[in-house]
């Protein structure tokens, strides 16, 4: 992959656990690689195609500047965000905080903390069965709130979504109707962060885990994580049930009919066409 570097960005803030490093401050050095096809850049030999550095600069010292972080850490996961936020053609950033003025009583020529952060796409499914009584919501406004929320985080943008539909019960012990859509992701989190941010989320509108397949406020499953395989104890990828449900799938194929499942090798669509004689969709 092409990239944009800079190395030995100074910018002067005020970052740090003690008192006196924020009241202080100190210098630090910033390098940052920028991964990114500069390919229509090399021939167009327009700046359009590319990223421009001075702005990427610019911005570095201006978020640097405008806050205050303990960790420098939270400094580099915020500078992160924001400048894949700002320039959508970056996939991948590695970034770099030196701080050469740390408070240590040691000769040493520098500390630093370095991120790598890339642009990864997953497919979420989302479903809603009970109404929140605490807020008086109804589930369509679970699944608005919910979608929301990830839309919201620095880290996540939802690119895409279905529409929802209306479900029977599936597993044989929750017992009211359901809705459930799906959604395209872009997120920075890998996909045990993602995991517990979903969770997270869950959690706020009022999950509570008690009986599996049983009655829920609001369900949000990852169903494929780029086109990865992944198998630990709390998280399987694909979904390790998704290809036998149709509410699942119908959803996924208004938004990714032609996506190829990483293990069966099928698409979205030819796994719905395999389930539709056990349709529950209502």
């Amino acid at each position: 992959m092409d990239e944009i570097r800079i190395e030995d960005l100074k910018v002067f803030a005020r970052h740090g656990v003690f008192p006196e490093e924020n009241e202080k401050g100190q210098n630090f050095y910033i390098n940052a690689s920028l991964e990114i096809s500069l390919r229509k850049a090399g021939m167009t030999d327009a700046l359009d195609d590319s990223v421009s550095y001075a702005e990427v600069c610019g911005i570095i010292s201006e978020e640097m500047q405008k806050h205050t972080f303990k960790l420098i850490e939270a400094a580099a996961e915020h500078l992160i965000c924001v400048l894949m936020k700002r320039f959508e053609s970056i996939r991948a950033i590695s970034l770099e905080i030196r701080k050469p003025e740390a408070p240590i009583d040691l000769e040493f020529a520098s500390v630093s903390v370095c991120l790598r952060r890339i642009r990864h796409k997953a497919y979420i499914a989302i479903g809603s069965n009970e109404e929140y009584a605490e807020k008086n919501e109804c589930s369509e406004e679970l699944v608005e709130d919910a979608i929301r929320m990830l839309d919201q985080d620095p880290e996540c943008r939802v690119l895409a979504r279905s529409s929802m539909i209306k479900t029977k019960p599936y597993g044989g012990v929750a017992t009211k109707q359901f809705i459930n859509g799906a959604f395209v992701l872009e997120t920075l989190y890998e996909p045990e962060a993602l995991l517990e941010k979903l969770h997270d989320i869950e959690n706020a509108c009022g999950r509570i885990r008690e009986e599996r397949w049983g009655d829920r406020t609001l369900d949000l499953d990852i169903i494929y994580f780029d086109n990865a395989i992944i198998d630990l104890p709390d998280l399987t990828v694909p979904h390790r049930d998704m290809a036998n449900r149709d509410f699942v799938l119908a959803p996924l194929c208004e938004i990714a009919p032609d996506f190829i499942h990483p293990v069966f090798h099928k698409t979205n669509r030819e796994l719905l066409e395999e389930v539709k004689e056990k349709c529950i969709i209502i």
